[in-house]
């Protein structure tokens, strides 16, 4: 792996070279073993917290953590193209825009101690800002090669703070056009709902259930690259415990080996369907 800044990284995409790095700032990395017409995102996935913040955070590392979309790069690592935020959501968002990426509340508790300082704003925002251009720069090229581009935006969340029974994977269409899209759509719920999962997990598959698709992931590709599709895709906490933070790795494994296997065969019908 290297260890690259933004531009050589856009350089290195607009050159159509295979390539793995980290962001010199560590805040993210981007796997592409080739330029193939789809991407596995896990934009939540990060769980590092600048040490500046620390003193002024009023939520704990498990208050993060609980938040956070642990082990969502894990669950689709085989494939060839991956971008995956290394920060936690709680140093700014990636999945919202600037204007609301720094929190000053999270889940009903206030977040600093102290209103945070302009430059720290400003650092965390400015990474923010070099995700995007990374982003832009890799889907540009995808579809200057590709007819169309598939993107799996891979998300966790808590399924015990529900108190009605809600889905092992939610897909989120809200901000897609679902005219065009909602056969695939149901394609991918189909063969998530079939998946068979360890431990006596029933496996179920919903859309707009508990999250509608409403990240600025999604919603900045979508807006600015008309023949890509984005796939919100969530699945509940069965893979770990919420309240002590204990990840169940033969859960994780299962679905990574599953997605193996279906992100491939929805790529193949995504190509085949005439969208």
């Amino acid at each position: 792996m290297l260890k690259c800044s933004i531009d050589d990284i856009v350089l290195r995409i607009q050159n159509e070279e295979p390539f793995e790095a980290v962001s010199e700032d560590y805040s993210f990395t981007l796997k592409i073993e080739g330029y193939v017409p789809f991407v596995c995102g896990a934009v939540h996935d990060g769980h590092q917290f600048r040490k500046s913040l620390w003193d002024n955070c009023h939520h704990s590392e498990y208050d993060r953590w609980y938040e956070e979309d642990p082990c969502t790069k894990e669950m689709v690592q085989t494939h060839p193209i991956i971008i995956a935020g290394c920060d936690s959501r709680f140093e700014y968002d990636l999945n919202r825009p600037p204007e609301t990426a720094v929190y000053k509340d999270a889940w009903g508790k206030e977040l600093w101690k102290q209103p945070l300082a302009e430059d720290e704003r400003q650092h965390s925002l400015k990474k923010h800002g070099n995700f995007y251009k990374v982003v832009d720069a890799l889907i540009r090229k995808l579809e200057s090669k590709h007819p169309k581009v598939i993107v799996f935006d891979m998300h966790s969340y808590n399924w015990k703070r529900w108190d009605r029974e809600v889905p092992v994977w939610n897909l989120g269409t809200s901000n897609i056009d679902n005219n065009r899209f909602g056969g695939l759509v149901e394609r991918w719920r189909s063969m998530l709902h079939a998946m068979d999962l360890p431990n006596g997990i029933k496996t179920t598959a919903k859309v707009n259930d508990t999250f509608q698709g409403n990240g600025q992931f999604l919603k900045f590709i979508t807006k600015n690259f008309k023949n890509t599709l984005v796939l919100a895709t969530e699945i509940s906490k069965v893979y770990c415990d919420e309240h002590t933070g204990v990840i169940y790795p033969e859960v994780v494994r299962s679905v990574e080996q599953q997605l193996k296997v279906l992100i491939p065969e929805m790529v193949r019908a995504f190509e085949k369907e005439n969208v």
